[in-house]
């Protein structure tokens, strides 16, 4: 069955249950960051100091994969769930798109560090290239699992009402609104960012991964992978050329599926509902 606009089924989860998810989503980011802005010194005398490893920050990364899993556990029970997280098996796509995660987004980020005097690669610490081994895989625990929520929930339930790229800069504006407590945050890496430019990243990035996602028939390992990517430790730090460099792809990007991106026929729009395991 394909998942196209207006083939949604009455039994998916329905399109009111976006603001579910993005109160349990903002909630629960925003209340865990925003103890440490308001009274930091007792809230690392009682938790601990925060850090980009401690147990708070993990929570509120994973806050929209929570959301995302608790509106499907409501709606739709553990038969829900396991359609939900099927979207994980849909592992086939396009090998333009393989391409364009796998070889172009680096050369954006070596670009960038390059154009600001920087190294191709992040420097490896003393201890050799293990340690940033270990943290690649840390990060996959990190900032792809956000994409249950983005990708997940946001994106078909408002493909349901809009074309996709309209979803796209609306899901990439929340996304960096998401963020905005960090940015007041001693001790972690958003600390020493400045807010304008990552917010425009944000939005630009969720333009990109849309036509990735619809395209991979809601397939979430796509996106998965796509965040993953943004986030390796091997990449040198590019900022702010790196944002500038994607805006420029992301004109491409929508120009070349302008016939998808700003029409409905083709997106996806269903939650809990797949093509089955291959996404064929």
């Amino acid at each position: 069955m394909a998942i196209t606009a207006g083939t949604a089924s009455s039994k998916d989860i329905p399109s009111s249950a976006l603001l579910g998810f993005l109160a349990v989503t903002f909630g629960i980011t925003w209340v865990l960051i925003g103890v440490y802005i308001v009274a930091p010194d007792r809230a690392s005398g009682w938790f601990g100091q925060i850090s980009g490893s401690h147990p708070f920050f993990f929570l509120a990364t994973w806050a929209p994969a929570i959301a995302a899993i608790l509106v499907v556990f409501l709606y739709q029970g553990t038969a829900g769930l396991r359609a939900f997280l099927s979207r994980l098996m849909l592992w086939r796509g396009s090998i333009s798109w393989a391409a364009f995660i796998l070889c172009l987004l680096p050369l954006v980020f070596v670009a960038g560090s390059l154009i600001k005097g920087g190294p191709v690669l992040a420097p490896l610490p003393p201890e050799g290239v293990r340690p940033v081994i270990a943290v690649l895989f840390m990060m996959l625990l990190l900032g792809p699992i956000e994409e249950f929520g983005w990708r997940g929930i946001m994106q078909p339930l408002l493909q349901r009402h809009m074309a996709p790229i309209w979803a796209g800069l609306i899901i990439g504006a929340t996304w960096g609104v998401w963020h905005l407590p960090a940015f007041f945050l001693a001790g972690v890496v958003f600390a020493d960012w400045d807010f304008l430019p990552f917010f425009i990243g944000n939005v630009t990035l969720a333009v990109l991964v849309t036509p990735i996602f619809n395209s991979a028939r809601g397939s979430l390992l796509w996106p998965m992978l796509f965040h993953w990517q943004l986030i390796n430790p091997f990449w040198p730090d590019a900022q702010p050329w790196d944002t500038w460099i994607l805006v420029g792809v992301a004109f491409g990007v929508v120009w070349w599926n302008r016939d998808t991106l700003f029409r409905r026929d083709g997106a996806v729009t269903e939650v809990c509902r797949t093509d089955g395991p291959s996404g064929a």
